[in-house]
């Protein structure tokens, strides 16, 4: 009842988006909440809240700081600020999206929220001025496979940027799958993407692929222990990569290469595990790829590194 009044009094008292935005960055900070959900700091997380709440552009606050809101408008900002300091949970389980370079995803507590690197390097190869050195030709690209999919978005931008391509989509989680379904159907990529439920390659049997990508569970059981409330909202088993993180990872080094074409590849994101991996795997040639965030953190592997030949005809 007192949060339902304060909500009430917030919202009679605050009139412009500029004054929720100064409000919510005291109240996370005094309450010294946790990001990394696409935002790093109590004043973009606020933002992003508060943006997103009101279905404007997430990237373009100025325009709006000396807006005047609705009532309405005001009574679900003080209630949402509200949420994300009492539950703890990331701000996108409150508006309900998640966005990757700019591209909207439906999200929910059935999945992590999407913060792949993997979608930036999409967005910087294919989209810059020459090309990708290492990534196949789109237009090249008739067969990929997301695995682990979670909320479907890599297998999205899959379809958009391979448009000749038929893409699978896989994850252990029902759960999750159920969440991918709503984002085919939101960006009308349902008829080039399926779904499967299994575990990785499993329901797919002998099928082979011109590019897997994939952003597995890598968290080690440390890391895991010692996450914020934040990230204990998260499925665990979307991140549970088991003792170092990296279980998954070598299984899918290990049954890859029976489901590559031999012009092919893989695109991997593995968080801070290069170091193991590299003494593990001395022969295997990765290339390890930069992003905003991160200069190891996702490898390329290539078909021929993996040991994939071409028949001889």
């Amino acid at each position: 009842m007192n949060n339902a009044l304060d909500t009430d009094n917030i919202a009679a008292e605050l009139v412009m988006l500029r004054d929720y935005w100064r409000y919510a960055i005291s109240r996370f900070n005094a309450a010294n909440l946790s990001f990394g959900h696409g935002t790093t700091t109590a004043g973009d997380d606020a933002a992003f809240l508060i943006l997103d709440s009101l279905d404007l552009p997430i990237d373009a606050l100025d325009p709006f700081l000396d807006a005047r809101l609705l009532p309405s408008e005001r009574k679900l900002l003080a209630e949402r600020i509200e949420m994300r300091v009492t539950t703890r949970k990331p701000s996108s389980y409150l508006t309900g999206r998640a966005y990757i370079q700019g591209v909207r995803f439906h999200v929910d507590e059935r999945v992590i929220v999407p913060r792949s690197h993997i979608g930036e390097i999409l967005f910087t190869e294919y989209l810059g001025e020459n090309g990708s050195s290492f990534l196949p030709d789109p237009l090249s690209v008739e067969s990929a496979v997301d695995i682990c999919t979670g909320s479907g978005c890599l297998a999205v931008l899959a379809a958009k940027f391979f448009p000749n391509a038929e893409v699978d989509a896989v994850d252990l989680s029902f759960d999750a799958l159920q969440v991918a379904a709503l984002n085919l159907a939101e960006h009308n990529v349902e008829d080039q993407v399926t779904l499967h439920q299994g575990d990785l390659f499993a329901p797919l049997g002998k099928k082979k692929y011109d590019l897997i990508i994939t952003n597995p569970p890598y968290v080690d059981h440390e890391a895991m222990a010692a996450f914020p409330e934040e990230f204990q909202a998260e499925p665990a088993m979307a991140f549970d990569g088991g003792e170092d993180g990296l279980d998954i990872v070598r299984s899918l080094l290990a049954e890859a290469p029976k489901h590559l074409n031999p012009d092919g590849g893989m695109i991997c994101e593995i968080g801070s595990g290069r170091e193991i991996l590299e003494e593990e795997f001395p022969d295997l040639d990765f290339l390890w790829l930069e992003t905003a965030e991160s200069q190891d953190a996702v490898f390329w592997i290539t078909a021929e590194s993996l040991g994939v030949r071409a028949k001889k005809k």
